[in-house]
């Protein structure tokens, strides 16, 4: 009897805990899952996507060596983006990125080095996989011209433009695609989300709380991602 009462008592348990969330995801499920939207690949898209980076002020990012992020309150960054290296950080953990000699990056703990070669390896690919995601949450509208990138011109039901994206190669998800919403000017106000990291298709995330760096790029303060914020903060750029 006493097994069965247990039994009874756990199944509660697990179905008060987990029908709401099936019940949430439903919701969103059918309300906001969408296809990928077709477009048209060609010079237009590309004069979009070339509108988009004006707006932003490209030159200045392209001229941007150092940038510097707190993403999340989480993760924080020293990126020397003219020598493609940067330094993660995240609890008690410290990782120098060098992202064009994978054989010089470098695991720390308290500051001291890391010697375990499996713990080095498991910081360093956490690292990696942190810096490509908590950066693309930065500097996204800058690399919509990335190498592997394809552009396409997708016409809405109100009949404004907007720009998808597909990344067939690079970063840790190839594959995904983003629909950039635009303003009058050209400035993203929004993307739809197809990527594999998401169970639901055609997810909504703002680009808003645009701060100009001294070096004069456009970065994001904050998105706006169904019921949640992700915030971006200490955002540095120079020279």
């Amino acid at each position: 009897m006493k097994s069965k009462k247990t039994v009874k008592i756990i199944t509660g348990i697990i179905v008060f805990i987990t029908l709401p969330s099936l019940l949430l995801f439903g919701f969103l499920y059918f309300n906001y899952n969408e296809d990928l939207p077709e477009g048209i690949k060609g010079n237009e898209a590309d004069a979009l996507a070339y509108k988009m980076l004006e707006a932003l002020n490209h030159d200045a990012f392209k001229n941007t060596n150092y940038i510097e992020w707190t993403f999340k309150s989480n993760h924080y960054y020293k990126w020397r983006k003219n020598k493609n290296t940067c330094d993660v950080y995240w609890k008690a953990y410290k990782v120098s990125l060098d992202l064009n000699d994978a054989s010089q990056n470098k695991a720390y703990v308290h500051s001291f080095k890391v010697m375990d070669n499996d713990l080095s390896e498991e910081l360093i690919e956490k690292a990696i996989k942190y810096f490509n995601n908590d950066s693309f949450w930065l500097v996204a509208p800058y690399k919509i011209f990335d190498k592997g990138t394809e552009r396409r011109l997708v016409t809405l039901e109100n009949n404004k433009k907007a720009l998808l994206v597909t990344y067939t190669s690079g970063g840790s998800t190839p594959g995904d695609s983003y629909l950039w919403h635009l303003d009058e000017n050209g400035k993203p106000t929004s993307f739809q989300m197809w990527v594999d990291i998401l169970p639901i298709d055609g997810l909504t995330a703002t680009w808003s709380d645009w701060v100009t760096t001294e070096s004069g790029a456009q970065l994001p303060n904050f998105h706006k991602f169904g019921v949640f914020g992700l915030e971006i903060t200490h955002i540095k750029g120079t020279q």
